[in-house]
């Protein structure tokens, strides 16, 4: 719980980065301490330097009825901008795949990237992971208070 500002914060910068959106800070802090609370709706891996967190990757579960397993989606991944390039999110992705193949209910990783965003899908192929034939559809409800 300790981490709820820092993991806000870095959710706040990551949609106005990536996608240039304002998210409302009391709904993000509300939705990172939900997730603090209850294991069943994910995980998050805070990377530090010197004891300070620097950067975060969160881990959601979709059940696979296909491969009688879930996927590990990798979301919310985002590092302070002076210690990009460092290699946090490789070692942030190793952790998470390390701890993914001891599972034996875990089929794989997934993630989903901007499609104009290069420079994250380099680093995912650099990583191992490969393009797939799907794409994103979704239907956005009001936030519910």
């Amino acid at each position: 719980m300790s981490d709820t500002p820092f993991i806000a914060d870095c959710n706040l910068r990551l949609a106005r980065e990536t996608e240039r959106r304002q998210l409302d800070h009391a709904t993000v802090t509300a939705g990172v301490r939900a997730l603090l609370k209850d294991a069943a709706k994910g995980t998050y891996f805070v990377a530090e330097s010197a004891g300070v967190p620097v950067g975060q990757l969160l881990i959601t579960h979709e059940w696979s009825d296909w491969r009688n397993g879930n996927f590990w989606w990798i979301q919310s991944v985002y590092v302070l901008e002076p210690f990009r390039g460092a290699g946090l999110f490789r070692a942030l992705f190793k952790q998470v795949r390390t701890r993914a193949r001891k599972r034996k209910d875990v089929c794989g990783l997934r993630l989903y990237v901007a499609a104009d965003n290069a420079r994250a899908q380099q680093a995912y192929r650099r990583l191992g992971m490969d393009k797939t034939h799907y794409e994103i559809f979704e239907t956005e409800f009001a936030p519910k208070r």
